[in-house]
């Protein structure tokens, strides 16, 4: 957990962040109006979401264990793309949108359909 959130480091006992800490902080304080995405991609640890109950309730606020709380901005979305959610509690679960695909509805071909939709008709 510590590589994900950030650990106090033994040696020099400093904080160290981990990767969501720094793209999570990053996507915060940037002010340009873009939507910034934070994609979770990979199996879910009963541990690690359980600490991501904060950014999913109605606080929207990743609280990491050197005391620092970092705010989702309005122009902040996080997307956990997952296989199952066995060991994830409800209330986790409770907090989140599901989107199910079939695999069938998965690969390249979807997502550049979606995206050629996108461009104005020419005439």
């Amino acid at each position: 957990m510590g590589q994900l959130y950030g650990h106090n480091d033994p040696q020099t006992h400093e904080w160290q962040d981990g990767v969501l800490a720094v793209v999570y902080r990053r996507c915060a304080s940037d002010q340009s109006p873009n939507r910034k995405w934070v994609v979770l991609d990979g199996p879910v640890d009963a541990i690690w979401i359980e600490n991501m109950n904060t950014v999913l309730d109605d606080n929207k606020k990743l609280c990491l264990n050197s005391g620092e709380i970092i705010a989702m901005s309005s122009e902040m979305n996080m997307i956990f793309e997952v296989a199952d959610l066995a060991v994830a509690s409800p209330a986790t679960v409770s907090r989140c949108g599901m989107v199910y695909l079939e695999p069938h509805q998965l690969g390249w071909r979807p997502l550049c359909l979606s995206w050629l939709q996108t461009f104005p008709e020419v005439s």
